[in-house]
């Protein structure tokens, strides 16, 4: 495993997980951005599960199980490439960043665990 992708994909475990419990614990920031692009309130508590179990993954092929951590690190880029997307559709971009920077973590992840 390389110095990149142990890095990597640490950041994307920590910066997932951390926003999966401020969505479960249902922060105003969430709820204000969810809001704001138009996300249902009912849909918070699926997506921030959605994004622990792509945590999860990622730890788990930190852990030795390679295609589970490549697995979760395709999920976590899809599940961002939407979250960008809804940020552009419903024309929200003034906090594009943080939608692009959990993507730019999972991309990381995602490269460095496919060339192993």
């Amino acid at each position: 495993m390389s110095a990149a992708q142990l890095t990597l994909t640490t950041l994307a475990i920590v910066a997932n997980a951390g926003i999966a419990v401020a969505d479960l614990a249902k922060a105003p920031f969430v709820l204000a951005n969810s809001a704001e692009v138009r996300v249902p309130r009912s849909w918070i508590a699926p997506l921030a599960l959605t994004k622990l179990a792509g945590a999860a993954g990622l730890a788990l092929g930190l852990a030795g199980f390679g295609p589970i951590g490549l697995a979760a690190a395709a999920g976590l880029v899809l599940f961002f490439v939407g979250a960008v997307g809804v940020h552009l559709y419903t024309r929200v971009l003034h906090n594009l960043a943080f939608p692009l920077g959990y993507l730019a973590l999972a991309v990381g992840a995602l490269v460095t665990a496919a060339g192993r």
